[in-house]
């Protein structure tokens, strides 16, 4: 199993600190999320039916010609390499690095000929690969590209029958970056959105997949009956339709990011990532990591390359304020140890 953000347990166990007493911002997840609404009584009863309702909701908000509702992007992201290999056999795929883990891993699961590509040099490996994967914005890195870019490796790759995958997981606060409405009409062209980032319902497991017919119906064939919850889909409806929230939502996580940066900025730590998380390679990141977490608070290590750190938002005031104060005192702690010794440190 990979690690991921959000292992508050791992936390508990390790450092022996409450789990009420943590700081959780491990994870880039809105931490204020969607006020859930009251169900109906047989939402938890039934089994749960299909919901043109859902998918009308969902093309609405993501402007998709057509979506499949998933249980969560990770459904997709497991199913995906089994669907190609199944329809064509083994590929060379090609990954942009770094990015979410599962992407890469389940992909080289499925026994496809995986590489990692640093986003610098997609477009070199372009002619040597049948299906490429791109988050944008990037996880954990929030690097960027542009649509007209992804659309063109999308009708190359089509060209020979390839797929490129596009997970737009972060991609509600940069609505300009999106290629979902093209993803119906554009052949190869298969895009991922999530409910749970922009939303904060993580728990929820509800994501989409916008792609052309076929693909979308060999995927549910592959997901079966049942694949979403009825509680998730009646909460799904309530929150895409919701524009009044969103709207305040876009605007308060756009101003919170820049609010994190510049709180890194002030530390000396120079950052990238998206309106919910920033991303920096530090140095010293278990270090770091350890830090933070004897202060109670849980950040995202990344020990894969050179290693580096994610920080989500603090959902309130409080836990601003506390995170200012454990970077300030990392800082000093840091400083003080280059000046006891200094040849060490240059």
């Amino acid at each position: 199993m990979l690690e991921h953000g959000g292992n508050l347990n791992d936390a508990v166990m390790r450092y022996g600190i409450a789990r009420a007493e943590w700081l959780d911002l491990s994870t880039g997840i809105n931490p204020n999320c969607y006020p859930v609404p009251v169900l109906r009584a047989d939402a938890w009863h039934r089994l749960p039916e299909s919901s043109d309702a859902l998918v009308m909701a969902a093309c609405a908000y993501y402007g998709a010609p057509r979506m499949l509702a998933v249980a969560g992007t990770q459904a997709a992201i497991q199913a995906l390499p089994q669907l190609r290999l199944r329809e064509k056999g083994v590929s060379r795929v090609v990954v942009a690095a770094p990015a979410y883990a599962e992407h890469a891993h389940r992909w080289q699961q499925a026994g496809h000929a995986m590489r990692e590509i640093d986003y610098a040099d997609l477009q070199k490996a372009l002619d040597n690969c049948d299906v490429m994967v791109v988050c944008n914005p990037n996880n954990p890195t929030g690097a960027r590209v542009a649509p007209e870019v992804l659309l063109g490796w999308a009708q190359q790759l089509a060209s020979r029958g390839g797929w490129l995958v596009v997970d737009e997981a972060f991609g509600d606060t940069t609505p300009h970056l999106s290629v979902t409405g093209q993803a119906g009409v554009q052949p190869g062209l298969i895009v991922l959105r999530s409910v749970g980032k922009f939303f904060g319902l993580a728990g929820l497991r509800l994501g989409f997949v916008a792609a052309q017919n076929t693909v979308l119906e060999s995927l549910q064939k592959w997901l079966g009956p049942w694949a979403v919850s009825g509680p998730a889909q009646e909460i799904g409806i309530a929150a895409l339709c919701d524009e009044d929230w969103q709207r305040a939502t876009c605007e308060r996580l756009l101003a919170d990011g820049e609010r994190l940066n510049q709180l890194l900025v002030g530390v000396g730590i120079q950052a990238s990532g998206s309106a919910m998380y920033q991303w920096w390679a530090e140095p010293d990141a278990a270090g770091f990591h350890d830090w933070m977490a004897q202060q109670g608070i849980w950040v995202r290590l990344f020990t894969r390359g050179a290693g580096g750190i994610r920080l989500g938002l603090p959902p309130d005031e409080a836990g601003w304020q506390r995170l200012q104060t454990a970077l300030q005192g990392w800082n000093q702690n840091k400083n003080q140890n280059k000046n006891k010794n200094p040849e060490h440190a240059a």
